[in-house]
Parts: C-alpha cells; sequence; structure tokens
C-alpha cells in the first residue's frame, strides 16, 4: 500500500506542475509539442525536417530528452536552433518539473513552438503529462504494425500520430491498414500523417497541420 501512495503522490505532484507548464505557454502563447516514439522510430530525423519546414517562418526551440549523452541535441544546434539537453540517467521519460527546470536556459522571448523530444519508450512517457499542447506519437514501419495495439495508452491520448518511414513501406512486413484501424479504435479522430523524413514525402501535410495549430507568435 506504501507504494501505491507514494506512485500516486508523485503522479500527482507531476500533474500540478504540468499544469503550471501548460498555463506559463499559454500566457505566452507558444505551442509546445511532446514528441514520442520508440528507439530508431526516426523521432530526431522527423524533428529536424519539422525544423526545416518552419524556419525562418517561425521562432523554435528544442528540449532533447536522453538517457544519456547528447548525440540529438547536437544535430539540432547544428540547425541553429536554441537546444536543452535533459539526461535522465536511466530514467525511461521525462517529467513536468524536468521541463520546467529546462525553460530557465532558453530564449523565449517571441517564441512559437518549442519541441520537446521525449526519451525513446512508448510507455514510461505516457504516464507524465509535461503540460504540453499536442502530444505526437511516431512510429515506424519498421517496427511493425501491432504497436498501437501493444501500446494502446499512448495512442489513445494522442493529438496525432505519425507513421514514418513510408519510404520503406514495400520493404517491411508493416499492414498500414490494420495499424490504421488500430489507431482509429483507440483515438477515433486523430489525426495520422503517412510520411518519410528521409525523402520528405508527405511533410507537407503535417506541416500544414502544425502551422494550422500555432496561435504564437508568427
Amino acid at each position: 500500500m506504501a507504494e501505491i501512495k507514494i506512485l500516486k503522490n508523485i503522479m500527482d505532484e507531476n500533474l500540478t506542475q504540468a499544469a503550471k507548464n501548460r498555463q506559463w505557454f499559454k500566457t505566452r502563447h507558444i505551442v509546445t509539442l511532446n514528441l514520442i516514439a520508440s528507439p530508431g522510430a526516426g523521432k530526431t530525423t522527423f524533428l529536424e525536417q519539422t525544423i526545416r519546414g518552419l524556419s525562418p517562418k517561425h521562432k523554435l526551440a528544442v528540449i532533447e530528452g536522453d538517457i544519456t549523452g547528447d548525440h540529438d541535441a547536437k544535430r539540432i544546434e547544428a540547425l541553429g536552433v536554441p537546444v536543452v539537453q535533459i539526461n535522465t540517467e536511466g530514467g525511461c521519460h521525462l517529467d513536468a518539473h524536468m521541463i520546467d527546470s529546462a525553460l530557465s536556459s532558453l530564449d523565449l522571448k517571441d517564441l512559437s513552438y518549442l519541441f520537446i523530444e521525449n526519451v525513446g519508450n512508448l510507455v514510461c512517457p505516457a504516464e507524465f503529462d509535461l503540460g504540453e499542447d499536442l502530444k505526437v506519437v511516431v512510429l515506424s514501419t519498421p517496427e511493425g504494425h501491432d504497436k498501437p495495439a501493444k501500446y494502446p495508452l499512448i495512442f489513445s491520448e494522442a493529438q496525432a500520430v505519425v507513421i514514418n518511414k513510408m519510404d520503406l513501406l514495400p520493404a517491411v512486413d508493416f499492414d498500414l491498414v490494420q495499424a490504421e484501424r488500430d489507431i482509429r479504435k483507440l483515438n477515433p479522430n486523430v489525426p495520422v500523417f503517412r510520411l518519410s523524413s528521409k525523402t520528405g514525402e508527405g511533410l507537407d501535410k503535417w506541416l500544414e497541420w502544425l502551422t494550422s495549430k500555432g496561435t504564437g507568435n508568427r
């Protein structure tokens, strides 16, 4: 019973901080995205392409979450975008307090979009609200079409689902119809974007949708 109480306290504290984060972003008109995916889904490449598509018309910033290292943060920094690295040192997700701490290291003046690249995982990040506007799940074709059925919580909570690496579809055993059917069972109205971060196929529709969500400083 004590363990359940401790876990409940942790979740309650996170929700309280997430609400503060959300209000903070709202008052500054910053659209915040929480990007979630399994390791190897192409999340960072997808983020790079999204940054290229939004720049230079929009001011962007990124918070990078990893268990260790700063490889992905360096890739983002090379695009000229302010980035803060959070290393969880074994933790499988970011939480709202980590985001609050990272904000002081970013220049948020006139910011339109803040991207949070979560730790590679489809389980833990689903449990922790960061105060984001949009939770975006990236699923890649080599992972298999069964991921929505196996990890229903994250797909049911998503505001958008990206099916990445469409260029590899002919070479892998991925049933696109089944994947989207399972997503719709969990989240009937969620937009699903089929794209390839490598070739650029389908990115225009994603960027059009994302821009329509931008109510910030543009």
